[in-house]
């Protein structure tokens, strides 16, 4: 176990901190003001420990507070499960989707700022509790994951679920003084979000047929697959419709396009388009001249 867990640690950190760390020398460097500003929160990914501490979310690094929680639950999750005794996991699993969900309910009953709950590692739990089931049911109940997920009925339930849960969630939202914000979407909605998750994943696995068989096996969908951890890291630096500034690159590259092409701001599409293609481009060429050089070096270290 010591060996396994020895080659996961590496594994994961030559596929996540290279390109990652390389991206905020970098935004650092040209001033990206958030990145400047909290630098050290970010390079030791306490982006969400920063937002939650400070009830304030960080402009164009927002979305590192996800990776944050992340790197967090790699920090004790792989040695819990190394102490706790195999029959004794989904007992544990289920204590951490209990206890998370429980926790974002305390948090919403003290009227704490909503985005606590929403980006602290043990708040997020519930996800994490939810993928150890299933990788519990695949390595050791085989039986029971075949039967529990080689029905698409699941998903497709789940999915209903979750869209009835939104849908109820804009209902309340109509009379509660919370709007949005109330009981639904704070504490259940991401449950039902990683319910979907839950038989998505596991109906992967055993295969999908059909329609979905096509499209998740598509070249297409394949590479978006395969450049999504830059998609992942470029995307807010790229364009975020409540940060970024006029003044920044991408704006400005857009605006003399425009400028030449008028007929471009008769949509949004188009300036969405530009904006994902850039983002695509900046992942494709992160992908090919860093990251798959470093992934390589994975291959020294097999499980």
């Amino acid at each position: 176990m010591g060996s396994y867990l020895k080659t996961f640690y590496i594994r994961r950190t030559l596929r996540i901190f290279p390109v990652y760390y390389l991206t905020l020398i970098i935004l650092a460097l040209v001033n990206e003001p958030p990145v400047r500003r909290t630098f050290a929160w970010l390079a030791l990914y306490g982006t969400n420990i920063y937002i939650a501490l400070y009830h304030t979310w960080m402009g164009t690094v927002d979305h590192l507070w996800s990776l944050a929680v992340e790197e967090q639950v790699y920090m004790f999750f792989p040695l819990l499960l190394f102490f706790v005794p195999r029959r004794w996991v989904p007992i544990t699993a289920l204590l951490m989707i209990v206890g998370s969900v429980g926790l974002r309910y305390a948090l919403y009953r003290a009227r704490l700022p909503w985005f606590i709950g929403y980006v602290s590692m043990p708040t997020c739990l519930d996800s994490f509790g939810l993928g150890a089931i299933m990788a519990y049911g695949w390595l050791y109940q085989r039986d029971w994951f075949t039967r529990v997920f080689r029905s698409s009925a699941w998903v497709w339930l789940s999915v209903l679920g979750f869209a009835a849960l939104v849908v109820l969630n804009n209902q309340i939202a109509l009379t509660s003084p919370r709007g949005y914000h109330n009981v639904i979407a704070d504490v259940w909605e991401r449950l039902a979000a990683s319910v979907v998750g839950f038989f998505l994943i596991g109906r992967g696995v055993l295969g999908f047929g059909g329609a979905m068989k096509w499209l998740l096996e598509h070249p297409a969908s394949q590479y978006m697959g395969r450049i999504s951890y830059g998609l992942y890291l470029y995307h807010n630096f790229v364009f975020n419709h409540y940060h970024t500034q006029p003044t920044h690159f991408t704006v400005r590259a857009w605006r003399r396009i425009t400028d030449v092409l008028p007929v471009l701001n008769s949509s949004y599409f188009f300036q969405f388009s530009f904006y994902l293609a850039l983002t695509v481009l900046l992942a494709t060429l992160s992908w090919y001249l860093i990251e798959k050089p470093i992934n390589n070096l994975k291959d020294r270290f097999s499980y």
